[in-house]
């Protein structure tokens, strides 16, 4: 009984030396026992492995989970999920480095290099353990407009490959932005930084499957106001004046003023029946928890009923008032050429007269004197030289009267 339970023994000690991680003579190393790996990416298990001199190597494979009292143990390289994705990298001398392409997380499990010499077998317990994840965006949904925000890339497990992330908005990657430290940080936020951020490895296609919007905050800007109808208005109509603005959240207080004076609320402003007196200039205010402000003014100018028909009978009044006045003008210069071209015309003839009259002067006054020599001839004395003084008077003081009858009977007779 006592060697029969001492033979139990040695066999029990024999088993354990032959499935532990290593004796003197057999070990299994492995690189890392617990491996964190990107969704779709590849996977190196590094391994070595030592045998006792003298053995043979006739198998080696790996497989996964313990099949310690099995007769045969599953080869990885022979299931189909995994034959067109594993390639063994080592040797039959101490290299049992493998690589295993696309994980998924159907890969997730414990991972054993085991193998058979001639003599022997083993397994390398207590093996790898493998954990996909997925990369996800951490960020605050919101944040407001010139503020500082972080941004990190997350995964389930710690990536056991150091790794540089590269960021993307809105798919389009941020070149500018690769950092090893999984961070992105955002100074001064502007109102462009919003959007969908994710974030990826590089040298690999697939971006975290969990990506994160980010809102910026910021106060109204660009207000203005819209008229419609937008081109006359007429005395009687309607008119529809909107506020908008650009601004998140989006603006719901709007106010209305006409001039400096408050005229209503709302994002809409309507006025029917516009008359005259709603002329002016309008503009709206926009307000949100986060700022306030004005549109530039507009003016509504409003056209009376027959105000027209009143604007163009002034103006062919005003252009046939115009039209007299210019031709009145007219004739009246052309008559004033007229007569300015008959005094010219007629002043050489007046001249002309001027001259016959003084050579018809000097031929009376030369009949004159000559009469008069004939009267002193007949008359001597005192008498005779006073009629002549009187002749010569009476000639110069009527030079330009009616001469004595005689005197033309003179002239005539000349």
């Amino acid at each position: 009984m006592a060697s029969l339970l001492l033979l139990i023994f040695l066999i029990m000690i024999h088993k354990f030396c032959v499935s532990g991680v290593s004796s003197a003579y057999w070990s299994v190393s492995y690189s890392h026992s617990d491996i964190c790996a990107l969704k779709g990416s590849t996977v190196t298990i590094y391994c070595t492995y030592t045998y006792p001199t003298g053995h043979q190597i006739q198998e080696m494979f790996w497989t996964t989970g313990p099949k310690m009292h099995s007769e045969k143990t599953p080869d990885l390289s022979e299931d189909p999920e995994y034959s067109q994705r594993l390639q063994y990298l080592g040797d039959k001398q101490n290299n049992c480095t493998i690589r295993l392409s696309h994980v998924t997380q159907k890969d997730e499990h414990m991972y054993y290099f085991r193998f058979i010499t001639d003599i022997d077998k083993w397994t390398g317990y207590p093996g790898v353990n493998l954990t996909v994840t997925d990369l996800q965006v951490d960020s605050p949904e919101t944040v407001k407009e010139g503020d500082s925000v972080r941004l990190t890339c997350k995964s389930s497990c710690a990536l056991t490959e150091r790794a540089t992330f590269i960021w993307y908005r809105n798919s389009q990657p941020l070149t500018e932005r690769r950092d090893r430290n999984n961070q992105l940080l955002l100074q001064s936020v502007r109102r462009e930084d919003a959007g969908r951020y994710s974030c990826a490895l590089q040298g690999h296609k697939l971006t975290s499957a969990f990506s994160a919007y980010l809102s910026v905050m910021y106060p109204p800007k660009h207000t203005f106001v819209a008229v419609s109808p937008c081109c006359e208005l007429v005395e009687g109509n309607s008119v529809t004046l909107s506020c908008n603005c650009d601004s998140y959240p989006p603006a719901l207080n709007f106010s209305w003023f006409k001039g400096g004076t408050f005229v209503g609320s709302g994002r809409i402003y309507s006025i029917s029946k516009i008359s005259s007196n709603h002329s002016g200039e309008y503009k709206c205010k926009s307000v949100t928890e986060h700022g306030e402000a004005y549109s530039d003014a507009v003016n509504l100018n409003v056209i009376c009923v027959g105000c027209p028909v009143i604007l163009y009978i002034f103006i062919g009044v005003f252009i046939g008032a115009a039209v007299v006045i210019m031709v009145v003008l007219i004739w009246v210069k052309k008559r004033k050429d007229a007569q300015e071209s008959q005094m010219n015309l007629s002043r050489p003839h007046h001249n002309i007269c001027q001259m016959s009259d003084v050579k018809m002067m000097d031929t009376v006054y030369e009949n004159e004197m000559a009469k008069q020599d004939e009267e002193e001839k007949r008359h001597t004395g005192v008498s005779a030289k006073m009629n002549q003084s009187k002749a010569y008077h009476n000639i110069y003081q009527t030079s330009d009267e009616k001469l004595p009858e005689s005197v033309y009977e003179d002239v005539t007779m000349t």
